[in-house]
């Protein structure tokens, strides 16, 4: 009962919000019901009256997964990569990492960015000599061309970008 309630609950809050641009399709859904509740039976009636609307999945940012992946998705990338060495205890991370996500993403696919947590992979951290989080890597063909530690403004992300891409 208290995963329906929960269940019920994450739809209602994520049906009831509206895209901030109309282009989006939606779909009416007859799927998404509304259980009632009377002793002894469950009780399903339809609530036509909602209305699901898709979104884009953003393919310009993910996270690191193993090293093999990191040599597949971040030195073998013919796309200029940003990768974002980061920790969840950091809090500058915390502030770059979506600030950063944010200029990557208006780039409009010139250039990804791969996250790495330092503390699950610590090799990769050591590999690209990384000391202190945020350090973030532009690499272009395999090779380091560009690297910053700390927190930037959006002015200097964006031209940290604009120099990565060329």
């Amino acid at each position: 009962m208290a995963q329906r309630l929960l269940l019920r609950r994450f739809l209602a809050s994520v049906i009831s919000r509206k895209p901030s641009q109309g282009r989006w399709p939606h779909l009416t859904s007859r799927a998404l019901q509304t259980p009632q509740c009377t002793p002894g039976s469950l009780t399903v009636t339809l609530n036509p009256a909602r209305t699901i609307y898709t979104t884009r999945i953003s393919l310009t940012t993910f996270n690191i997964q193993d090293g093999p992946d990191f040599q597949d998705r971040v030195v073998n990338s013919e796309t200029p990569v940003v990768v974002d060495f980061h920790a969840q205890w950091c809090g500058p991370c915390k502030i770059l990492g979506p600030r950063l996500e944010k200029m990557v993403a208006k780039q409009h696919g010139k250039v990804v960015m791969a996250k790495v947590d330092i503390d699950d992979h610590t090799d990769l951290a050591i590999e690209y000599e990384v000391s202190a989080v945020p350090t973030v890597l532009a690499m272009k063909n395999g090779d380091v061309v560009d690297k910053f530690v700390g927190i930037k403004d959006e002015d200097q992300l964006e031209a940290f970008l604009k120099k990565l891409i060329g």
